[in-house]
């Protein structure tokens, strides 16, 4: 842990060096999803992000505790429900499972606890009622509210003031509210909802309350890392800052880290747009190793732009990568040991540095757009390294070793197996090519290069090799 890490905080705008809460530990809450529809392209990248960061941080030595909601009480889950004629819950439990089959297929580790607004009424009633007790919030008809004037903080995160945030104020304002800016932290029942008792009648938790309630359960009342898209910052970040530290007197998170959007011809990818791209269909159409490549090619805090034809571009640049990997553990098998020579021992020195230098992108605000491209750099040192007659299974070792720990278990990126083929597709092309080398034999070499180009034609490259044929996509 004597790597120093580097984060980019949103309330303060600048880097500033991690310090845990506790020594040895990492504590996280990541703002989840709202389970009524697909799994898109726009939930993938806050979680292959916090994927990396988590196990950056486990590499270093830390034990880490990710804590990731569902939002299973919500207006469009509501309204969703309603429209298919089905219990609300029913809707977020089918979205639920699909999301998180999505994150596995996505090689995204599953967080320590993935709690729901549903199974925490208690936690988030009793808060509420603490806030009210402490003069932080006020009934009216069942309904409840957080007073924004009570908390002088309020607009810290967003750089916004109350009172700009009163006078831009465009839709009609609730009666029952005491100021403009107040928000919701119990809604009384409406017909058709789902609701709970509570001391100040049935109803259900506002939006904002569930993320303050189990982020308390689980991480208590303060940890390391409060993340999510940077579309949460207001109101739903700034209205958990006001409310948690209201009713604890301390910071909610020591850093506040925020991703970019994916964008769309220039619009913000969302579900109200109607352009989100499903990632079910992107994972049956590309290899999780490429999606995990586009993903983290930008830095997280910057927009990631997609179009058709976007994956497609990235390809040759994450194949490029994955080749010289498929190579290197090919000719390790064949390498050869005895003493390091001069050329030896100055391309080991090479290896290493090239490894300080992703850690030290990883360590400076978890830069995986230049951690990718100094992988980029040691490739093309090693296969020098071999062009020029390298050989030594140390040094061919040790470039396998980076590359397996940084492009493959950290980033998640190296994907050795064939492309976005499956086990019926590569025994067929095992056939075909036993089939092709047959042909070969007889010397039958048209025909033999009739398969060879009508693969070609379908986006498959068939590379003879002294070890035999090769495919890739």
């Amino acid at each position: 842990m004597k790597q120093e890490v580097r984060v980019y905080n949103t309330l303060t705008q600048e880097k500033e060096v991690f310090v845990p809460r506790e020594p040895g530990r990492v504590s996280i809450y990541v703002c989840g999803v709202t389970p009524y529809s697909d799994t898109h392209l726009g939930h993938a990248r806050p979680s292959v992000v916090w994927d990396v960061i988590v196990r950056f941080f486990q590499w270093l030595g830390y034990e880490t505790l990710l804590v990731q909601n569902f939002t299973d009480v919500d207006d469009k889950i509501i309204q969703r429900a309603l429209s298919e004629g089905v219990p609300a819950l029913e809707i977020s439990k089918r979205y639920i499972a699909e999301y998180l089959e999505s994150m596995d297929a996505l090689g995204v580790r599953r967080a320590d606890h993935y709690p729901r607004v549903s199974q925490h009424i208690e936690e988030i009633i009793a808060l509420v009622q603490r806030l009210i007790d402490e003069g932080h919030a006020y009934a009216v008809d069942g309904d409840v509210f957080f007073s924004v004037a009570s908390f002088e903080e309020y607009g810290k995160l967003s750089k916004q003031k109350l009172e700009e945030l009163r006078e831009g104020t465009r839709f009609e304002v609730d009666p029952k509210k005491r100021d403009a800016a107040d928000f919701a932290l119990w809604k009384a029942a409406k017909p058709g909802e789902p609701a709970w008792d509570s001391p100040w009648g049935r109803g259900r938790p506002g939006w904002h309350i569930e993320c303050s309630a189990m982020s308390l359960k689980y991480l208590g009342e303060e940890f390391d890392f409060h993340g999510g898209g940077s579309d949460l910052i207001f109101p739903h970040h700034e209205n958990e800052i006001a409310q948690s530290e209201a009713a604890t007197g301390r910071p909610l998170a020591r850093h506040w880290v925020h991703s970019g959007m994916i964008t769309l011809k220039d619009a913000k990818m969302s579900k109200s747009l109607g352009n989100i791209v499903s990632l079910q269909r992107l994972l049956q159409e590309y290899p999780r190793g490429l999606l995990r490549f586009y993903l983290l090619s930008t830095h997280y805090r910057s927009e990631l732009e997609y179009f058709q034809g976007k994956l497609e571009e990235m390809a040759k640049g994450w194949s490029r990568l994955n080749d010289s990997a498929r190579k290197l553990q090919e000719d390790l098998a064949q390498g050869q040991n005895g003493e390091l020579t001069g050329f030896d021992q100055e391309v080991l020195e090479n290896l290493a540095r090239l490894e300080g230098e992703i850690v030290e992108a990883l360590s400076d605000d978890f830069n995986t757009a230049m951690a990718m491209g100094v992988l980029f750099d040691l490739v093309r040192e090693i296969n020098a390294y071999r062009h020029k007659g390298g050989v030594h299974s140390q040094v061919l070792q040790k470039a396998w070793d980076v590359l397996k720990l940084w492009a493959g278990d950290i980033l998640g990126i190296l994907q050795l197996e064939q492309g976005r083929l499956d086990g019926l597709t590569d025994g067929l092309m095992e056939l075909l090519l036993s089939l092709r080398e047959e042909l070969r034999r007889e010397r039958n070499f048209a025909l033999a290069d009739r398969i060879r180009d009508g693969l070609a034609e379908l986006g498959v490259v068939v590379e003879d090799t002294p070890q035999g044929p090769r495919w890739k996509v």
